[in-house]
């Protein structure tokens, strides 16, 4: 019992303390937990799985209207039940975010930057700006005006953005390296002007210090019960989401010292780790499909952080811990 309240009490906090609005949290949860499982689900089911967050029968249905208008889902009418699926849009979307998100690090950098010319070819104020705010969510600085620079970006994303904005033939994309007199001291700066890195490592310290708590408990009392498990996974990656898509994934070069956003990547996986099996285990008793019972999940999905265990091995905790 003791136990219990202390993990509800942490999630309690938790609730209060990361900010929740009906279609992030969708977002999330079809990225995180949907689209591993096949990607459509009965909205019924999607209601009653988002009820401990807070979320109400209208916010969820309106949040799934409006995810629904901006492409991302797609509804399937049977009988009274409507079935959300993700479009083919959304797939590309939720790829790249999965690449961010739960893919390893980052390869030694080469020095080279991915520089986006977005005002030599013709390209409009209007889908110039909507596209520099894409780039900015995948991590491009602003170098100059009407210049973004990014020292590694998913270049899958990027062709998805130009495609999008209809912008191929309107940018020019080069690459670059910084000159042999340039000097380390002076890199970094360049690095501080192009992205606020302060308020980047301010999330990132804030993250580890909601899910430090957590963690602890685990180490105290064992994985929480079903319920609990995927609040708290879903929480970690929504929370985890929202500051590491507006991280460039900077090299350590032009990082500061004591980085915390390497400590957060490995407390988020550390956490993910240990709860993915009974948070599983509730997905697959909550969430129905137009096919009845939700399937299992792809191959891919036990992947991520570098590979998960099976959740039906009473053995996967105490691994993680060790």
């Amino acid at each position: 019992m003791q136990r219990q309240k202390r993990i509800d009490d942490l999630i309690a906090g938790l609730l209060d303390a990361i900010p929740i609005r009906a279609k992030s949290l969708i977002v999330t949860v079809y990225g995180d937990a949907v689209l591993p499982h096949g990607g459509s689900v009965w909205l019924g089911s999607l209601i009653n799985l988002l009820e401990p967050f807070g979320q109400s029968e209208r916010m969820v249905r309106t949040a799934v209207f409006r995810l629904t208008k901006d492409d991302w889902l797609e509804a399937t009418q049977i009988g009274r039940r409507s079935y959300y699926a993700v479009t083919d849009s959304g797939r590309v979307r939720f790829d790249a975010a999965h690449r961010r998100i739960y893919a390893a690090p980052n390869m030694p950098w080469n020095g080279e930057w991915v520089l986006v010319h977005t005002n030599c070819c013709g390209l409009e104020p209007e889908p110039r700006e909507s596209l520099r705010r894409d780039l900015a969510w995948q991590g491009f600085g602003q170098l100059a005006p009407h210049i973004l620079a990014h020292p590694s970006p998913d270049e899958e994303a990027l062709h998805l953005s130009l495609r999008e904005h209809n912008a191929m033939e309107k940018v020019v994309i080069l690459r670059a390296g910084a000159d042999r007199l340039t000097t380390p001291g002076s890199l970094k700066m360049l690095v501080r002007a192009c992205w606020d890195l302060d308020q980047l490592q301010t999330d990132y310290e804030g993250f580890l210090e909601r899910f430090r708590p957590v963690w602890r408990a685990m180490d105290d009392n064992g994985v929480p019960d079903g319920t609990a498990s995927f609040i708290i996974r879903t929480l970690l990656i929504h929370d985890y989401r929202r500051i590491l898509l507006r991280d460039p994934m900077l090299p350590e070069e032009v990082l500061p010292p004591n980085w915390p956003g390497a400590a957060a990547r490995l407390l988020c996986r550390n956490i993910y780790r240990a709860v993915q099996g009974p948070a599983e285990k509730h997905l697959m008793q909550t969430l129905e499909t137009a096919d009845g019972p939700l399937p299992g999940a792809l191959p891919y999905f036990y992947d991520r952080f570098g590979g998960l265990m099976d959740g039906t091995d009473s053995r996967a905790f105490s691994a993680v811990m060790t």
